[in-house]
């Protein structure tokens, strides 16, 4: 009995060993908390429901079309020119992204990244794009047609709306009726809108400064509780991967519009994992400028801006969250860079990033994992192998989706296993490597294409990804715990008996 006793105390004592270290703990079984402190408008839509004139966030690229000329508004050669309406068809060059400035102000990006605005000429005010930033002249209110939303006016800053009577300008002097929305008047277009952005720019710009404290900070204690981590680990789980911010390193004064708070619910979160002995992998998913033109990645308007301007600052993000985090027990990696995307992103300086990162994090902490994300779009899956090979405790994370590619569409439920146990299972061996970084399929979901998939067709899709991915060195995390999107939820999969660990 007596050395029953002694070995019950050695296994109890290796399993709190175990706990602490964090390599030991894998592979991780994980979930994202996505849309929790980086919002994504496509998991929380009702989030939006109060902002006025919603549809006119920034970022929403519109096309405007003179009612008159039955022609597209463009900034020939994407900007750096006078503004035309000469355009029988929309495409980049006759795209306007809005700058919000409040529900119905604005400023207009072209292509080439320029801003509309005024300048004088002769007896009018033609129109430019070819502002590098925004000012006083470069603001538009859009007045829209209350009984036709999508009929508008831009009312220029000198109080003139614009007008096309000819192709070759746009003039800022028309002071007709306001009243009048017929064909033949030349202040009026069609605006149509081709791309919205729902992220946190959006949400906290919408807002403004007096509503968006409430609304993010409700939010933020009520989307992901204590309890939510407690269900986690019951289910299976022994981490979380945890999206995060830039503007998280100035809390609880972030640069505007975004909202402090939100590192208040970060140190939440650590504690609620260790609680439940689980590990937390910390995500900057939104860098500045945007590293991919996705509204998870903070963009105001869906250009890529990161570059090598951007690392210093970028890298400094990454040193707060280390040396903040570096001693809690939860701790289990910090990811320096969500989905990076090709070619926006060169790979030149996204190594330069890394290795600064890794650094930055080695500075406080040798034992947690340093994750790399692997470039998203025209980039090889393996061109980041060599590099962090060198790196210890490093990994290399992928996101594996069926989804966002016509490939995917036509796929029954048979198909999409088919491709699991044979596709991706050949891609993550093609990633693991004898002495290599450890592998970790970030993202992935078990939601289909085909929306008329049985419940049957779920289950052996999420079973065929858990035997698959739990290969995985470093292991897997499901996108994500809560969702809008039910197929999408890790707590409705589990509580409605789709998927099981």
């Amino acid at each position: 009995m007596k050395k029953q006793q002694q070995f019950a105390a050695i296994l109890s004592l290796l399993a709190w060993f175990l706990v602490q270290c964090d390599g030991q703990l894998l592979p991780f079984k994980a979930v994202n908390l996505g849309g929790w402190l980086v919002t994504e408008g496509w998991m929380t839509p009702s989030l939006f429901d109060g902002i006025p004139n919603k549809d006119l966030l920034d970022g929403t690229q519109v096309h405007f079309k003179s009612v008159r000329l039955n022609k597209y508004l463009c900034a020939e050669n994407g900007g750096g020119s006078t503004l035309l309406a000469n355009r029988h068809t929309a495409r980049s060059w006759e795209t306007f992204r809005l700058w919000r400035i409040d529900e119905t102000t604005f400023n207009f990006r072209v292509s080439n990244k320029d801003f509309i605005g005024l300048s004088a000429e002769g007896e009018g005010i033609k129109v430019f794009a070819h502002a590098a930033e925004p000012g006083s002249t470069e603001t538009f209110i859009i007045v829209r047609n209350v009984d036709n939303p999508s009929r508008v006016r831009i009312l220029a800053s000198n109080n003139f709306y614009l007008q096309a009577e000819m192709e070759h300008s746009v003039m800022a002097d028309y002071s007709g009726s306001p009243d009048e929305w017929g064909d033949q008047d030349p202040s009026v277009f069609e605006m149509h809108i081709v791309k919205t952005l729902q992220g946190e720019y959006q949400l906290t710009n919408g807002y403004g400064p007096d509503e968006a404290p409430k609304i993010m900070m409700n939010h933020w204690s009520t989307y992901i509780v204590k309890d939510d981590f407690r269900f986690m680990s019951q289910h299976g789980l022994n981490a979380v991967r945890i999206p995060v911010g830039w503007w998280i390193k100035y809390d609880p004064v972030p640069p505007k519009p975004f909202i402090g708070g939100s590192l208040q619910a970060l140190d939440n979160a650590f504690t609620w994992a260790l609680n439940n002995n689980m590990k937390v992998i910390l995500d900057l998913h939104a860098v500045p400028g945007s590293q991919n033109g996705n509204h998870h990645s903070g963009t105001r308007d869906g250009f890529i801006e990161w570059d090598d301007s951007r690392i210093v600052e970028t890298v400094s993000v990454i040193e707060f969250l280390a040396q903040r985090y570096c001693d809690h027990p939860s701790l289990g990696a910090i990811e320096l860079l969500n989905e990076p995307l090709a070619p926006g992103v060169h790979l030149n300086t996204l190594m330069k990033y890394y290795k600064a990162g890794y650094d930055a994090v080695r500075t406080y902490t040798t034992s947690a994992y340093v994750i790399l994300s692997n470039r998203l779009g025209e980039a090889n899956s393996t061109e980041l192998l060599p590099f962090a090979t060198d790196l210890s405790n490093s990994v290399i994370d992928v996101h594996y989706y069926n989804r966002y590619s016509d490939y995917f569409k036509s796929m029954h439920g048979k198909q999409n296993v088919d491709y699991i146990y044979k596709k991706r299972s050949k891609q993550l061996q093609e990633l693991t490597r004898e002495g290599g970084p450890s592998i970790f399929v970030g993202e992935w979901t078990a939601d289909l294409y085909i929306n008329d998939s049985s419940k049957e067709d779920y289950r052996r899709f999420a079973k065929a990804q858990l035997e698959v991915y739990g290969k995985a060195t470093f292991g897997w995390a499901y996108w994500s715990y809560k969702c809008e999107q039910k197929y999408w939820s890790f707590k409705w999969m589990i509580e409605n008996n789709y998927m099981q660990l």
